[in-house]
Parts: C-alpha cells; structure tokens; sequence
C-alpha cells in the first residue's frame, strides 16, 4: 500500500498531537482536538466527492476515516466543543447575541416570540433564559439530545423557511462546512428564510478573518452586503480567539443567483495577503 504524503493543514491554526486530547478537558487540549476535526472532515468531504477513486485517493481516505474514529468519533469532537461553552470558560456565544438583542430592547417588544434557529446547537437549553421572548429552535448535524433536531441546513426545505425566521444563529458553523461555495450558500439561504428586517448571528474563529490568505473583515462585509445583510454589531480583541457579528436582513436577494450578477472578487479566491496564512473563504 503506497505512503500519503501528509498536507499542509488549511484552515485556522497549527494542530497539536492529540494523543490522549479526547479525554482532557484541558481548554488547550480541546481546541487541538476540534480543530484537528475541522481538518480531517474537510478532507474526507474532499476525497468523498473527488471524482476518481484511485488507489492513493481510497488509502487516504481510509486513514482519514481512521483518524476520526481514533479521536473518538463525532462523539468526542461535540462533547469537546460542549465543554468549550461550559460556564467555567465564559459561556457560549449565545450571551453575545443575547446582549446585543437586548441592546436593541427586542426582550420589551409586545409581539409574538421571536423564532432563533439555532444553527450547530450543542445544547437544547442555550437560551432557556429568554423563553418569554425567544422561541428557540435547536438543530445541529448530529443531535446530541431529543429536543436538538437533526437536520442539515443546507437541505431545509426553502419554501418551508421562507421568511419563517426572525433570527438565525451561525455560531462557529460556517467553518465547520468543508466547501467555500456551501458557505456562501448557507448565508444566502439564511436571507431566504429571514424575515424582512431579521437579524443573522455569525461567530468564527478570529484567524478565519483576521488571517487567512483569502478573506479579511473588508471583503467579508462585502459579501454579506452583496446578500442583503447590513452589519449592526462587531466583536473581537486583539490576541482573542472568536469574532462575533449581528447583521440585519435589509434586502431580499432572491434563490438562486446567477452567475452574471455576482462580483469576481465574491466568486473566486483572490489573494489578498501573503505569508503564512490559513486558506480559509467564502465564495459565491
């Protein structure tokens, strides 16, 4: 059986050795185990859909599938990522959007519930505390619990979430999806199945902005401008792991787009900065 050369991890950051990681509950050591996730599910999504099945191409993916399953499984990298929003580590993002929501006194409003999906819940009671204004709806890949529904955002039934929500939350899912086009389209439906004037949360890891060689702030604003979205609030430090964005849903930018309509510089990788950088994007 012929060697596979190993590649060069793509998207946030350098992966640490994860022997004996999937059992640490160390914030160090489940970063390594997620982010080294992130990477072999990228590359099983790739070698899944490559169109010839060559010998080299098969014994990869076999040891990619073997990796995963040696870290534990989906398993292991849900309940890493459900230790990383214990309260002992600052909470998940779900407080971000919770304050800056009250910031615009949507909790005061006499209206009916606010309905969140919540896109890539790990927990079913993330926002239990604002039951009396918010009608959450969990869903992730691979529900963990009864009330998350088990569903893939990408095949929602578009007629059926048609201007069905007031607000979507993205939190650290974007990256998740292996394919720069699957992520342009994840923001695309989310336009689809906001509500006019409805609000779009979106966390990603700071280097998937702050250094990747493909996307920065400038053009990701851009792109989101270009899909109907305006940005009301931004968050991140300096030497910080997450960015946090809410943006409003100000235009409907109709299903599907053609590829007339859409700017070069949103639909194919362009350089932007140089170095050593991650190879993250989105694209249209």
């Amino acid at each position: 059986m012929p060697k596979v050369r190993k590649r060069k991890i793509p998207v946030t950051a350098t992966v640490a050795s994860t022997s004996n990681t999937s059992s640490s509950s160390k914030p160090e050591a489940s970063r390594a185990v997620i982010r080294r996730f992130h990477v072999l599910l990228k590359r099983k999504t790739q070698l899944l859909k490559a169109t010839d099945r060559d010998l080299a191409r098969k014994t990869e993916l076999a040891n990619v599938e073997h990796e995963i399953e040696e870290l534990g499984g989906m398993e292991s990298y849900q309940r890493m990522s459900t230790i990383g929003q214990g309260t002992d580590r600052g909470g998940g993002s779900e407080k971000v959007l919770i304050r800056w929501l009250k910031d615009k006194e949507m909790h005061k409003k006499e209206k009916k519930l606010s309905r969140l999906l919540e896109v890539g819940a790990l927990k079913p009671d993330n926002y239990e505390s604002c039951s009396t204004w918010i009608d959450n709806t969990p869903m992730d890949l691979n529900s963990r619990h009864p009330s998350i529904m088990e569903q893939d955002f990408l095949l929602l039934d578009e007629e059926q979430n048609h201007l069905k929500w007031d607000i979507i939350s993205l939190s650290l899912v974007l990256n998740f999806v292996p394919e720069p086009s699957d992520r342009g389209r994840m923001l695309h439906l989310a336009n689809n199945f906001l509500v006019s004037g409805g609000h779009l949360f979106v966390a990603l890891p700071l280097p998937c902005l702050a250094n990747s060689r493909y996307l920065d702030f400038d053009l990701f604003i851009g792109l989101m401008t270009f899909l109907g979205f305006t940005e009301l609030q931004r968050h991140w430090k300096q030497g910080g792991k997450m960015v946090y964005h809410l943006f409003q849903k100000t235009m409907d930018v109709p299903l599907p787009l053609t590829k007339l309509t859409i700017p070069l510089r949103l639909s194919k990788k362009m350089i932007l900065r140089t170095g050593d950088r991650n190879n993250f994007s989105i694209l249209l």
